[in-house]
């Protein structure tokens, strides 16, 4: 008999080549988002070989764009933006008006169309949020100036994306191929914006009166069951459900509705559960949007037009970059810290993909500038690493001026600089008890978690903490562990303690390293990578229940014998 089986080979040979290309491009120290696309290309059309369903695949990268849209908002940060909003505002307005300005210039040597031109140019004035937030934890930026700098000029990038996915369709009405051949008067211009703007203020407005009050409402109550399932399939329910509300009802984007679900869910106290729940799914069709997007790229644009790529790249990582450079010098901050927010948006991603894709389903973006935009992309991620490298020498041969520009983390915390301490790797529910039961009982304690707010826990409890990811070595740096005499990985993921296990091995080989495990086969990994003993919490919780159960009175008579 026989079956269709489109979506199982795009899924099956899709995620099987993103997850060899992304490792791939993760051992050469690249971000795997490179390995993604190179995935799609090679599932796509243009290659030979397998190809895979376009249709089936839009679809699936629909929802991947869902998803992403959800997570911007369930990170959505209003405080930090705030805290930098002297700087970060004007400079990402300014910055996007330079590179829309190029992307233009660039467009119309080539003669394209105005429009085709301007959504080229605003397509490449958005860097990605994966690829400058992974270089900022892996120098410690984020907690500074600097790095607050640059996500605050990330969150008024993608407020402008935003922003444009709701103005596209009304643009391309108005002005598109589909537009009656009449001159459009300036009274139906802003009638359609006009409408456009109704429909998306009764959304927003169903959303702060309802949503804000039945989203957090129902989460909580749903967490009160106790199921995790439960719990995660409300929370992409919401994510998908208000997303086709928001199309269905108010002629919003998917990718809007579903940003403000995210917004609603992250006032919420239940939201780092929910984006902790979540991510898995997000995280795999975030990758089939990738391997999608990649589906699109002709490698021939770079035989056909190779002065045209060049170009795209320049505006990507010269043009734009110069103009956040001279935006921040302008406003009185350090040469270090113009360069280091030039390094993070020299390179375009997710929203990239987005206003790109849309331009071309709107017919205001020709298919070259979309191939145009995905090799910019490709090429300016690849390249990213290497600009960042360029510029940890310049800091190094530059001590005073890096010195000025480097701040402190905020809030600062205890000091770092301990003797014969413990480090305590997560301070979630078990690393904090685990800390504060050593406190009491007289040993130094040095916490390492990635999540802002439990390091500040730690902070507000007179422990030392250090944010970031323990299998850093920049983190592992400032914790000491030459100075320190045991190190106990209290976090979940066997991977990343793994990493840090052996790294911590390498800097102190006499330093006790103790493990926290769920199943024997993590245990095996713990111990093989440097664990000197591990603690699988279902088997102690088993002993330690058979204790209270043996010194109750029916079995109190049965302690002393075999076994005991």
């Amino acid at each position: 008999m026989h079956h269709d089986t489109a979506l199982i080979n795009m899924l099956a040979i899709g995620l099987g080549f993103a997850f060899v290309l992304g490792v791939l491009a993760n051992k050469l120290r690249l971000s795997p988002l490179v390995g993604y696309l190179v995935a799609g290309v090679i599932v796509g059309p243009f290659t030979p070989g397998f190809v895979a369903d376009q249709a089936l695949a839009n679809q699936l990268a629909e929802i991947g764009v869902m998803l992403l849209m959800f997570g911007v908002g369930l990170h959505f940060s209003l405080k930090d933006l705030m805290a930098v909003k002297a700087i970060a505002i004007p400079g990402a307005v300014g910055q996007i008006l330079v590179a829309t300005l190029l992307g233009w210039g660039v467009a119309s040597v080539m003669g394209w169309p105005v429009l085709h031109g301007v959504i080229f140019g605003f397509s490449l004035a958005t860097a990605s949020t994966v690829v400058l937030l992974r270089a900022m934890e892996e120098r410690r930026l984020l907690e500074t100036t600097r790095g607050k700098i640059a996500v605050g000029w990330l969150i008024v990038e993608d407020l402008a994306c935003v922003l444009a996915l709701v103005m596209m369709p009304v643009i391309a009405d108005v002005f598109g191929p589909d537009a009656s051949g009449k001159a459009p008067s300036i009274a139906g211009v802003l009638a359609s914006i006009g409408w456009t703007f109704v429909q998306l203020g009764l959304f927003v407005a169903v959303m702060l009166l309802v949503g804000r009050r039945v989203i957090p409402w129902v989460l909580e109550k749903v967490a009160g069951t106790g199921s995790r399932e439960l719990f995660t399939l409300c929370v992409l329910a919401i994510a998908l459900g208000v997303a086709f509300g928001a199309a269905a009802l108010f002629g919003v984007s998917f990718a809007l509705g579903a940003f403000f679900a995210g917004m609603m869910l992250n006032e919420s106290e239940l939201s780092h559960k929910a984006a902790h729940d979540s991510l898995p799914l997000r995280d795999a069709f975030a990758v089939l949007f990738f391997v999608s997007v990649g589906m699109l790229f002709n490698p021939m644009i770079l035989v056909e037009h190779p002065w045209q790529v060049l170009a795209t790249v320049a505006i990507i990582m010269f043009g734009k970059s110069a103009a956040a450079f001279f935006i921040v010098r302008a406003f009185g901050h350090s040469k270090s810290t113009a360069l280091t927010i030039s390094a993070s948006l020299a390179q375009i991603g997710e929203f990239a993909f987005i206003v790109a894709g849309l331009g071309v389903a709107l017919e205001i973006l020709p298919e070259t500038g979309q191939s145009l935009v995905l090799a910019g992309a490709l090429v300016s991620i690849m390249l990213n690493p290497l600009v960042f490298g360029l510029l940890d020498r310049w800091q190094a041969k530059h001590p005073i001026a890096t010195q000025v520009a480097q701040e402190p983390e905020i809030p600062p915390g205890p000091s770092l600089e301990l003797q014969d301490h413990a480090i305590v790797i997560g301070y979630g529910r078990v690393g904090s008890h685990l800390a504060q039961v050593l406190r009491e009982r007289g040993v130094p304690v040095l916490v390492i978690d990635d999540n802002r707010e439990h390091v500040e826990r730690a902070h507000a409890a007179g422990i030392p903490g250090i944010r970031g990811s323990a299998a850093a070595d920049r983190v592992l740096a400032e914790a000491h562990p030459e100075r320190a005499k045991i190190a106990v990985l209290a976090i979940p993921q066997p991977l990343e303690s793994g990493e840090a296990l052996a790294k911590l091995r390498a800097i102190n080989p006499d330093l006790t390293l103790l493990a926290r495990a769920h199943s024997d086969a993590e245990v095996k990994h713990l111990l093989e990578h440097g664990a000197d003993g591990t603690v699988m919490a279902e088997r102690e919780l088993a002993h330690s229940l058979a204790e209270m159960v043996m010194a109750t009175p029916p079995y109190r008579a049965l302690r002393h014998g075999p076994g005991y």
